[in-house]
């Protein structure tokens, strides 16, 4: 495999005491919970990218909080970077779209249980983390 490391973007967003989640339509991981997000778009920041991806996966509009951390995955399905970011949610009810097969809240105890990815469950873990402290 000679690729160059794909840019992807995360969203842990917050409604109240509550994280959406989605379920992916599409492999890799295909039927897998995780946060709303997606692949960088050549131009787009990614911000911009993190926020594109939530409207188009959950329907929801929210505001940007803050960056949680950058996790990467090497694996057969390629090399991808990961900025994960904490969020505000605005406005919407959840309605799966374009990539995900549901979108809802949850507690943040059932969205640690419910994420396929250990780097996930870490970014929802330190984004309850710094709401606490």
């Amino acid at each position: 495999m000679n690729q160059l490391p794909r840019i992807s973007v995360g969203l842990v967003v917050w409604r109240a005491d509550e994280v959406m989640l989605i379920r992916r339509a599409n492999p890799p991981y295909q039927g897998c919970w995780s946060i709303p997000g997606g692949k960088v778009e050549f131009g787009e920041t990614l911000h911009e990218a993190a926020l594109r991806e939530l409207k188009e996966e959950t329907g929801i509009h929210a505001e940007i909080e803050g960056l949680i951390d950058i996790f990467e995955s090497i694996t057969e399905h390629g090399h991808y970077v990961m900025a994960d970011f904490s969020a505000r949610w605005i406005s919407g009810e959840p309605q799966a779209g374009d990539d995900a097969l549901e979108a809802a809240f949850f507690d943040i105890e059932e969205a640690c249980r419910l994420v396929a990815w250990d780097d996930t469950r870490t970014a929802l873990q330190q984004s309850a983390a710094r709401r606490v402290g």
